[in-house]
């Protein structure tokens, strides 16, 4: 695996490449970083040059100054940057799979830069301004915005807890619970003493809950997908869904796109974190998908 930092306007970047082959970029969501999509890399860096890259704000990604609100547009050029970076052309286009708001990044990448863009597989977008309950979320997001006011990012991460009643619990990073008793993508931690390399990548998460609950979460809420940029765009969008996610908001915000933009919905192995859960199964349907494109 080689590492590397890319200095872009208001952050630097750290990135990661494995493997060889047509470029497959991981964007992760939530607190995650890189390492939430290392065992779904191993099993496909045969067969892609995977990327993956902590997002801004989080984790080996400092930004230049103070924290502020993000945006998923900034967020999406950074996507765009980390692509220029490893060599992805209009000539060579790339793969790109985004799971929860790293699938919203994904859908803005692709609307706005899709000459970099091969294939887009969405899974599980938390896209509330797509959903017919938008109202309900409004609610939520501006509880979770005045509870970190005024209480701070524990109580805030209880609000939105409550407010995603997910079925497989509060351990996924949209539910913005402990991470410290999982791995990424919401399996249960090893048993026994855990490795220093695990150690080290969950105290980073649980840094990472601050930010995303109090920068991320209320401005990420509002996002709505340039839809007529990409039914315009010739990047084959897939909605992916898990199949034990059924009815869950972000599996909902998926149905919402496919449903935009006239296209059916692929089911994946597992839940809302399925590529960290079941790895093995999700990199064979993930190829699947992307062979088919």
């Amino acid at each position: 695996m080689k590492t590397d930092a890319l200095k872009v306007p208001g952050a630097t970047l750290h990135y990661e490449v494995r493997g060889a082959g047509p470029v497959l970029l991981l964007i992760c969501g939530g607190v995650y970083d890189a390492a939430g999509y290392a065992a779904l890399a191993g099993q496909l860096a045969d067969r892609y040059t995977v990327v993956s890259y902590d997002r801004r704000g989080n984790s080996r990604s400092p930004l230049d100054g103070p924290p502020e609100q993000q945006s998923i547009e900034v967020h999406g050029d950074d996507a765009h940057r980390v692509l220029a970076a490893v060599g992805v052309t209009a000539d060579e286009p790339a793969y790109v799979f985004g799971n929860s708001s790293g699938a919203m990044i994904g859908l803005e990448l692709t609307a706005r830069h899709p000459g970099q863009v091969r294939a887009l597989v969405a899974h599980e977008p938390p896209l509330f301004e797509m959903l017919p309950d938008r109202d309900h979320w409004r609610d939520v997001i501006r509880n979770v915005r005045d509870t970190f006011a005024k209480e701070g990012a524990e109580a805030a991460g209880q609000v939105l807890t409550a407010g995603f009643e997910m079925s497989s619990g509060p351990a996924r990073d949209d539910a913005a619970a402990d991470e410290q008793q999982r791995v990424p993508g919401g399996g249960q931690g090893p048993q026994g003493e855990p490795e220093p390399e695990m150690l080290e990548m969950m105290a980073r998460l649980a840094r990472n809950m601050e930010f995303f609950i109090g920068y991320e979460v209320p401005p990420f809420a509002t996002y709505v997908p340039d839809v007529a940029a990409l039914l315009a765009s010739s990047v084959r969008v897939v909605a992916a869904v898990g199949e034990a996610s059924e009815g869950e908001p972000p599996y909902r915000g998926a149905l919402a796109v496919a449903e935009q933009l006239g296209i059916g919905h692929v089911v994946f192995p597992g839940d809302h974190g399925g590529f960290g859960a079941q790895p093995v199964a999700f990199a064979a349907k993930l190829h699947e998908v992307l062979s088919n494109s």
